[in-house]
């Protein structure tokens, strides 16, 4: 029995000392491998900043840039890895990496279906012209600015500053508005005007104050006014004008600015932009009293 687990004891030993042999035989190996890993990273960080800049006056679109700098990154990155496990001495486990990589690359791309899917969206739509950084654009309920295209989704800033990461694939396959494809916004206004106004008046002054602060002609487009119905309280109008613009916010700026004008001008003229009132009329004093003594009755002292 002792002559067995002496015998056990020395294997295990013998073992823990060839792998510490190992180990240290093959230190110098590692601490290489490690530096060209360390080396390989901040390079790539280094290639992606150069790649940035160099291209970045040649190429209109910024998504496109940002992707083939990301490419050059990941092949530094990948060349260091194939220089790390060089020199540890791993050719054989390299060679079985290559060799296997065609039976890896199918199941890994049976799981990462989704994932695949939105890396090659990122790419079809950093090649888009119809969406790049800093536009402005409408999709899936949200609404925002468009701060990066990244391989695998999008990154939208709504107008509280709210940030929004959409999935590529989304954004392809569903339909979205553009607003920067062009810098001309038209501007709807609703408002009313109570039943005793001069509606041509109404008409002439709504036009004469929108165009003076917003220039129509030198757009080259009409100033629009139309009555659309007979309100509850008002005679309901909306008028559309054309003003230039990057983003919403513009939008949203020139709306708030016609409502200041037409407002002043409104109350400058004696014009009444009524708000709806429930008037209670009762026949006489026994019919008021029916109908509040329930109430009384009710109430509590």
């Amino acid at each position: 029995m002792n002559d067995q687990l002496t015998s056990s004891t020395t294997t295990i030993i013998g073992k823990l000392e060839s792998w510490y042999e190992t180990f240290m035989a093959y230190l110098p190996n590692l601490a290489v491998a490690s530096l060209v890993l360390l080396i390989s990273y901040f390079t790539s960080r280094l290639v992606y900043n150069s790649v940035l800049k160099l291209i970045n006056n040649r190429i209109e679109q910024k998504s496109v840039t940002r992707l083939v700098a990301r490419v050059c990154s990941i092949l530094v990155v990948l060349l260091g890895l194939f220089l790390a496990l060089s020199a540890m001495n791993l050719s054989k486990s390299l060679n079985g990496l290559l060799a296997g990589a065609g039976i890896s690359g199918l199941v890994i791309g049976l799981a990462l279906q989704g994932t695949l899917s939105n890396t090659f969206s990122g790419i079809v739509l950093s090649f888009r012209k119809t969406i790049k950084i800093g536009n402005w654009i409408s999709t899936s309920g949200y609404e925002g600015e468009v701060k990066d295209i990244k391989l695998n989704y999008l990154v939208l800033r709504e107008a509280d500053n709210n940030i929004v990461v959409l999935p590529n694939k989304t954004i392809l396959e569903n339909p979205f508005k553009n607003f920067s494809l062009t810098n001309l916004w038209r501007v709807t206004l609703d408002c009313g005007v109570g039943y005793e106004s001069d509606l041509e008046h109404v008409k002439h002054l709504a036009r004469e104050v929108i165009t003076a602060h917003f220039d129509q002609e030198e757009l080259d487009k009409e100033f629009e006014f139309y009555y659309t119905s007979f309100g509850s309280s008002s005679i309901d109008f909306i008028c559309r004008f054309w003003i230039r613009g990057k983003d919403g916010r513009a939008r949203l700026k020139a709306k708030s600015q016609a409502m200041i004008e037409l407002k002043k001008a409104f109350d400058q003229h004696d014009i009444n932009i009524p708000f709806p009132i429930r008037t209670l009329q009762f026949e006489n004093e026994k019919n008021l009293e029916l109908v509040h003594r329930p109430a009384l009755e009710g109430a509590e002292v």
